[in-house]
């Protein structure tokens, strides 16, 4: 049986070294011409009532088209050519460069790597959406119009849990886009799409909406919705259109077994993408509400099992301690009903009504527990990323050393005989500067580390360049980390 697996409909199948980055190569095998069938036409008559008239997005595409742009990200890659060789450990590594006086001198220096993506204006003054993982990691992010014009791009603010990217450039008197509403989506209706497949600038594709609320295993609350519009690499952050001309989505995902377009295509809905964006705007990152539980969905025999009349809800099948959703009572087995008076029909809708409660806040559950509805009242926790939203506004630097972080038990610390912060994930200027899982943080500028809050205060005063102490099973080390 083969797996098929969600993948990104992003800039990373395509990497072009900086040599060749005003190249395009196109393997012409892969653009068949398609032969006419010899086979008869059948000629079916029908009254004048029966006509159906197919849509017609030439007006679409030619309001919004413009505001819809290319974008294109740089970012430095290491090489590894050339070095001397240690035995066990990568040369990439910090530690590398800590023992090369035992190997000779290792060359430092770097290929920059390019991706394409998409985006759209939403604002005359420079604003524009597109996905997080368009613009990971990049070094620099340079964003061209229809009318080919070019612009270095600020990202003001990236939220990988949604997918969503907020990027600045300094301009005026662009097109803009309008904003519709995903809620008013329907299933069957026809939409759109504009973006750079494989880097083919302002490419537009058409299908219908196939399903909403779908839930993708891929770590996310996000209520995608789902299309048969084609959607390839290089269409990540580019809009999805209804009718009306109206940006209903953002173009995110496909899944597929080839890693090109198979007919599924999913899309953040624009109102959960708004909601993002103005968080990142003001604020730098992203804070959603939390319960503390997994759920699943419930089918007909689950429903039965329950004793509930159909499959509806979202079943809770752990808690964790101390959760909001512990203190307040709520236990595995129960059927999330309803969550401040919405009603759950599918266990992907709860997720965002949590997410979109303020941390603090109390909210109401109906529960379905030993055959019977029961109400609770929870309040209503912060959902903790593993890395903060990334955001180049000066108050929040906490957020750019790109770690996921937590503090030693005690067995650890025992065992270790030291304190400091375990590394669980890296991306960002910690990956580049060679910060890997497993290392543990012992110090920033020269101040010990215990706990993640006290980084995130030591990294709100420090500058673009941090040295962090690091050690490596037994080796201790300072990595300057230039956090950009």
């Amino acid at each position: 049986m083969i797996s098929k697996t969600a993948v990104r409909g992003l800039i990373a199948t395509s990497v072009i070294a900086a040599f060749a980055a005003g190249a395009f190569s196109v393997n012409h095998s892969l653009f068949a011409h398609a032969a006419a069938a010899n086979a008869p036409t059948a000629t079916v008559s029908a009254a004048p009532s029966a006509a159906v008239v197919l849509p017609d997005f030439s007006s679409i595409v030619e309001r919004n088209g413009p505001a819809v742009v290319n974008v294109s990200v740089t970012q430095n890659v290491k090489t590894g050519a050339m070095m001397p060789q240690i035995p066990g450990m990568d040369p990439n590594d910090p530690f590398f460069e800590f023992f090369r006086q035992f190997r000779g001198q290792v060359p430092h220096g770097g290929v920059p790597t390019h991706g394409l993506g998409s985006g759209f204006i939403v604002s005359p003054d420079g604003v524009i959406l597109t996905n997080a993982h368009v613009v990971d990691d990049a070094s620099e992010v340079t964003v061209r119009l229809t009318d080919k014009r070019e612009f270095k791009a600020k990202v003001i603010g990236s939220d990988k849990q949604s997918d969503v990217a907020v990027l600045k450039i300094t301009a005026t008197g662009l097109p803009t886009v309008k904003l519709g509403s995903s809620s008013a989506v329907k299933v069957g209706e026809w939409v759109l799409a504009i973006g750079s497949p494989y880097g083919f600038d302002n490419s537009v594709t058409s299908g219908i909406v196939s399903a909403k609320a779908r839930s993708l295993p891929d770590g996310t609350y996000v209520p995608f919705i789902q299309t048969d519009v084609a959607v390839n690499p290089g269409n990540s952050g580019g809009p999805l259109f209804n009718m009306k001309g109206e940006v209903v989505g953002i173009n995110s995902q496909i899944y597929s077994q080839t890693g090109g377009y198979q007919g599924l295509s999913f899309a953040i809905p624009i109102e959960l993408a708004t909601k993002v964006k103005d968080q990142l705007q003001q604020y730098g990152k992203v804070s959603r509400g939390r319960l503390g539980v997994t759920i699943q969905e419930v089918n007909q025999q689950l429903a039965d099992s329950f004793g509930l009349k159909g499959p509806r809800g979202a079943l809770v099948n752990s808690v964790e301690e101390n959760s909001p959703a512990a203190k307040a009572g709520i236990a595995s087995g129960d059927v999330i009903l309803k969550f401040n008076g919405k009603q759950i029909s599918s266990s992907s809708e709860l997720p965002a009504l949590v997410a979109d409660v303020k941390s603090g806040s109390s909210a109401t559950l109906e529960v379905w527990r030993n055959g019977s509805a029961k109400n609770f009242t929870v309040t209503v926790g912060e959902f903790k990323e593993s890395k903060v939203a990334s955001s180049d506004s000066p108050n929040q630097e906490h957020g750019r050393l790109g770690l996921a972080l937590r503090p030693l038990n005690p067995q650890e610390r025992q065992q270790l005989g030291s304190k400091g912060l375990l590394v669980e994930e890296v991306s960002g200027p910690a990956a580049r500067a060679g910060i890997q899982p497993g290392d543990l943080v012992l110090s920033l500028n020269g101040t010990a580390v215990s706990s993640v809050e006290q980084l995130r205060t030591l990294l709100a005063k420090s500058g673009k360049n941090v040295a962090l102490l690091v050690q490596r099973n037994e080796t201790k080390i300072f990595i300057p980390v230039n956090l950009g």
